[in-house]
C-alpha cells in the first residue's frame, strides 16, 4: 500500500472512530464541547502555522479581502453546525444516524451540483439519487419522522463542501481562518457559561478537561492527514475511501453501543448502500473512460 493510501485510510479511520472520543465527554453539554473544540483547534492550527516551513509560503494580507472573509465565515458557520450536530448525536446515542448522514453526503453533493452549479447528471446517477431517496423514505417510516440528524449532517457538510469549492486559500490556511472566525464567539460562550456557574471545564475530572483540550488536536490530525493524502492519491480512490468512515461508525453503533437496527432500518440502509454502489460504479466507469 502506498504512503498516500495509508494516509487516506488513517484519516478516514480516525473520523470513523470519532464516536468513541466524543462519548468520553458526553456528560458535557454539546454547546460547550463544540466551543472547546473550536478554541483548541484554533490554538493547534496557530501553532502549526507559526512553525517555520519552507514548503508553506506566507499569505499576503491582501489575500484576505472582505469577500474572501465572508466566504470563509459562511464555511465556518456550516462546519460549526455540522460539528455541533455530530457531538450532540453521539452524546444522545444517534451514532447509526451519524453514519447514515455521511453515507448520504456524496449524493447530497451531487444534488447541490445540479441545483446550484447547473451540473448535468448521467441517467445512472439519477438512479442513485432515486435509490437514496427511497432509502430515506423507508427510514422516515421506520423512525416515524425524517432522520433529522442524518439529513442535517449531510446537508451541512455537503453545503460546506460547495462553499469550499470556490474558496481560494490553501486547505490549512483556510481551516485556520474558519476556526479563527468562530474562536471569539466560542470563547465568549465559554466565559458566559463559567460566569453562570454551568461551565464544565476545570469543574469535573482532570480526564474530562484533557479530553476537551485534546478535541482540538483530534480535529486537526485527520484533516492534515487527509490534506496530505489528496496530493498523493487519485480523487477517485479518495472517493471510495470516504465510505470507510461511516462504515466504522455503523459498526461501533451496533457492536459497541447496541443501538437499535431493526428490519426497516436495515432496508433503508440497503437502499442507500445500493445508491452508493451505483454512484461509485458510474464514477469509476467515467474515470476509466477519461484515461
Amino acid at each position: 500500500m502506498t504512503r498516500g493510501l495509508w494516509l487516506g485510510v488513517t484519516a478516514y479511520s480516525i473520523w470513523g472512530l470519532f464516536p468513541i472520543y466524543w462519548k468520553l465527554v458526553a456528560a458535557v453539554p454539546a454547546g460547550q464541547v463544540l466551543a472547546h473544540r473550536i478554541v483548541w483547534s484554533c490554538v493547534a492550527l496557530g501553532v502549526i502555522l507559526a512553525w517555520p516551513s519552507r514548503s508553506r509560503p506566507r499569505l499576503p494580507r491582501s489575500a484576505l479581502t472582505p469577500r474572501i472573509v465572508l466566504l470563509y465565515l459562511a464555511a465556518a458557520l456550516l462546519i460549526g453546525v455540522n460539528w455541533y450536530l455530530y457531538v450532540w448525536a453521539v452524546g444522545h446515542d444517534f451514532v447509526v444516524e451519524t453514519s447514515l448522514g455521511y453515507y448520504v453526503t456524496p449524493l447530497v453533493n451531487v444534488m447541490l451540483g445540479v441545483a446550484v452549479l447547473g451540473e448535468r447528471l448521467r441517467p445512472v446517477k439519477w438512479l442513485a439519487v432515486a435509490l437514496a431517496a427511497c432509502g430515506v423514505a423507508i427510514l422516515t417510516w421506520a423512525y416515524g419522522a425524517p432522520p433529522r440528524v442524518a439529513l442535517g449532517l449531510a446537508a451541512s457538510f455537503g453545503t460546506y463542501g460547495l462553499v469550499k469549492k470556490t474558496a481560494p486559500l490553501p486547505p490549512l490556511e483556510g481551516l485556520a481562518l474558519e476556526t479563527a472566525l468562530l474562536a471569539a464567539p466560542a470563547l465568549a460562550f465559554l466565559v458566559a457559561a463559567e460566569r453562570a456557574g454551568s461551565g464544565a471545564f476545570l469543574h469535573g475530572s482532570a480526564a474530562t478537561d484533557l479530553f476537551l483540550i485534546g478535541g482540538g488536536l483530534v480535529t486537526i490530525v485527520p484533516l492534515l492527514l487527509f490534506a496530505s493524502a489528496v496530493r498523493l492519491v487519485p480523487l477517485s480512490t479518495m472517493g471510495l475511501l470516504q465510505f470507510l468512515s461511516p462504515t466504522i461508525q455503523l459498526a461501533l453503533a451496533l457492536a459497541l453501543y447496541n443501538e437499535p437496527f431493526g428490519r426497516a432500518r436495515v432496508a433503508g440502509f440497503v437502499a442507500v448502500w445500493a445508491a452508493l454502489a451505483v454512484f461509485t460504479f458510474d464514477e469509476v466507469r467515467a474515470g476509466g473512460s477519461r484515461l
